[in-house]
């Protein structure tokens, strides 16, 4: 059995980390844990926790860490991230998140999917999601710039960072991808 791969995919809302993130996790079986996609699919369920992200996901701001962690510790724990490993898009979003998804599991590589923000808010307009009204769009924009952006620092530091070019086509932003998981992950 081979060892389980945990990676982290960084980048702007919009720069295309969900799309390549189910490629990637179709690709080494492993779990794709979208906050993003958990939360919306907790708000349309309306669940406690969903009605409680929805306040702050209408205004376009982040969940509280403390929210966040419990239910990224909770996802990792199945059995399938645990053991097959698992690609997080959307988790850490702020340095202390990042020492908290320390404390859960340790991380082979965090990749930054690099798109300029002008090409990002023209991919989010055009996908036409309820939360995606200009003002929400520009707010997570420079929450992004103020909050998440120091994660490359934080990750580049240890070593595990790895920027990633993500314009171009699926499957040329794919290959990339996988070239650089690839070399971070060669058998020891």
């Amino acid at each position: 059995m081979s060892e389980p791969i945990r990676l982290v995919i960084l980048g702007r809302q919009g720069s295309g980390k969900g799309t390549q993130g189910v490629r990637l996790a179709e690709a080494y079986d492993i779990a794709h844990v979208s906050t993003g996609d958990m939360l919306r699919a907790a708000t349309a369920a309306g669940t406690p926790m969903g009605l409680e992200a929805k306040v702050f996901m209408d205004r376009g701001d982040l969940l509280p860490d403390d929210v966040m962690q419990g239910v990224v510790a909770e996802r990792l724990d199945q059995d399938d991230a645990s053991t097959n490993g698992f690609l997080l898009d959307g988790f850490p979003r702020t340095v202390g998140q990042a020492k908290a998804l320390a404390d859960m599991a340790p991380l082979d590589l965090v990749i930054d999917l690099d798109v300029p923000r002008e090409m990002v808010i023209e991919r989010m307009a055009a996908r036409g999601r309820v939360d995606d009204t200009p003002e929400a769009i520009a707010r997570r924009l420079d929450l992004y710039d103020e909050q998440t952006r120091p994660l490359l620092d934080f990750y580049g530091d240890q070593g595990l960072l790895v920027t990633v070019d993500g314009v171009g086509t699926e499957d040329e932003v794919e290959g990339r991808l996988r070239a650089v998981i690839d070399a971070a992950h060669q058998p020891s």
